[in-house]
């Protein structure tokens, strides 16, 4: 298992980075997930091709903003337990080998229980079925709307792409359609996805 200890910000020699980045690229699925809890005091995600971002911490706004979505989905979700609700420090290693941890997350328990107890224990290996990204003050709308054909085009069934700035919500789903709602005095659904559920989106206010 890697050994790597990052310190940031880091101080290395010229090279040293691209040394580094290719130590890290090469590591297998099992590499980077020890290597994600030798570095516990970061957030990584890792794309397709083996790529690391180091993400930061939240600010406070987000924070609290992500503690309303958990809560409201993990309340829906109690009711008859039909799946398992994961927040942003879950990493999910999607089919096309990418480690990815959105901000909210459901998956159906019949997905979940066919994982092993391994399988479970480390990044499941699979793309959620419901996720939410929410994008913070410094977060880039076009790098978020890549994210997420990415997980649609990795077997995501309903995707919400949330942003702040501009009161303004993108609602991916499974057919390939968004759609677009504009202001924070509207609901989101969780369509035949998540039926019932239903979010307020003055909570993010």
């Amino acid at each position: 298992m890697p050994t790597i200890q990052l310190q940031l910000p880091i101080q290395l020699e010229p090279g040293d980075h691209h040394r580094l980045a290719e130590e890290i690229r090469q590591m297998t699925d099992d590499e980077f997930y020890y290597f994600c809890q030798d570095n516990a005091d970061y957030k990584f995600e890792r794309d397709a091709l083996g790529n690391i971002d180091i993400l930061g911490p939240t600010g406070g706004e987000t924070g609290e903003r992500n503690s309303e979505l958990n809560a409201e989905l993990g309340l829906w979700n109690r009711k008859d337990r039909t799946g398992f609700v994961y927040d942003s420090s879950t990493g999910f290693r999607l089919p096309n080998g990418a480690t990815r941890s959105p901000d909210v997350a459901w998956v159906s328990a019949d997905r979940r229980n066919a994982l092993t107890a391994e399988e479970r224990k480390k990044f499941p290996p699979l793309c959620p079925d419901f996720l939410v990204e929410l994008l913070s003050e410094s977060d880039s709308l076009t790098e978020g709307r890549k994210k997420m054909l990415e997980y649609m085009d990795n077997g995501c069934l309903l995707g919400w792409l949330i942003y702040p700035k501009t009161e303004t919500a993108y609602i991916y789903r499974k057919d390939g359609s968004v759609s677009v709602v504009q202001g924070f005095d509207n609901h989101l659904s969780g369509e035949d996805i998540l039926p019932d559920f239903s979010f307020d989106l003055s909570l993010l206010r």
